[in-house]
């Protein structure tokens, strides 16, 4: 089992993983632990994150991920794990998908514990005054004001991870604000449900394949193919009658000539006798009105 505990300080990711661990006889894997046995043991990937540590830089990214990838070839990680503190950011959840796949492996589960930030407060008030009624020591994030801050830079960096897990398929989202047995209970019906069979992965935008044509649009791809060549046929055989009209038209033309001239010449004699015949009609009226 490979499980991935999502929450934002205090919201009881340790008390839950721990119960896991001893349930499912798993390993809890923490980035701090992990980087600080890779640096003691001397290996290859450890000596280049401690040089980067004494330098006071954060250790990037790809070492991590090297770190990690060494942790979960371990025999006692060989039967499951739950990741603490890894991945924080969608770059660092990106590269864990790659790093499993190439060997094999994937995740089961994803948990986000679901807390209200205002209550998540009060709780670790709550708590603080308890540990000095009874006398015990504080924790070292039993701190209000740091608190605050660790949760501003849950929501900055890693919430996202929500969003990204939720698309994958593997995220599971519990109301982290019950009780420890009922949050517990929980998380047990969602491993439950997810070792039954896992909900299919949403594909990212980037992955989605394109849907094959259905029957209509295929039909009406034809049909416009088909109404763009009657289209061009019909615009060839105008231009070959175009064509074919421009060259007639000289040889109608001089066939047409010596007719449109007789008929000229005829229209002009006829319009002349007319215009003659016009003043002696006149001059006869006149005589007959001098006789009057």
């Amino acid at each position: 089992m490979r499980l991935i505990l999502l929450g934002p300080p205090g919201a009881g990711k340790g008390t839950q993983a721990q119960r896991l661990v001893d349930k499912h006889g798993i390993v809890q894997l923490s980035t701090g632990d992990m980087l600080r046995a890779a640096v003691k043991a001397g290996t290859p990937v450890g000596l280049r994150a401690k040089d980067i540590m004494d330098r006071g830089e954060l250790v990037p990214d790809d070492v991590v991920v090297a770190i990690v990838s060494d942790r979960i070839d371990q025999p006692d990680a060989r039967k499951g794990f739950i990741l603490d503190g890894f991945p924080r950011t969608v770059p660092q959840a990106v590269a864990l998908d790659r790093l499993l796949k190439d060997k094999g492996l994937k995740l089961d589960a994803v948990i986000e514990l679901k807390v209200d930030a205002g209550m998540l407060q009060q709780r670790i008030e709550n708590r603080i005054a308890e540990a000095k009624a009874s006398g015990q020591p504080l924790r070292t994030d039993d701190d209000p004001e740091k608190l605050k801050r660790r949760v501003e830079i849950y929501h900055e960096q890693t919430a996202p991870l929500v969003d990204y897990y939720r698309l994958e398929g593997p995220l599971t989202s519990v109301d982290g604000m019950t009780s420890i047995p009922e949050v517990a209970n929980a998380i047990d019906r969602a491993l439950g449900s997810t070792s039954q069979g896992r909900p299919k992965a949403a594909r990212r935008p980037a992955e989605m394949k394109v849907a094959p044509k259905k029957p209509v649009e295929q039909r009406a791809k034809k049909a416009a193919k088909e109404a763009k060549k009657a289209a061009a046929k019909k615009a060839r055989t105008s231009a070959k009658k175009v064509a074919k009209a421009t060259r007639k038209a000289p040889a109608k033309a001089a066939k047409r000539g010596p007719k449109g001239a007789s008929s000229g010449a005829s229209s002009g004699a006829s319009s002349g006798a007319r215009a003659g015949k016009a003043p002696a009609k006149m001059a006869a009226n006149a005589r007959q009105s001098a006789r009057r």
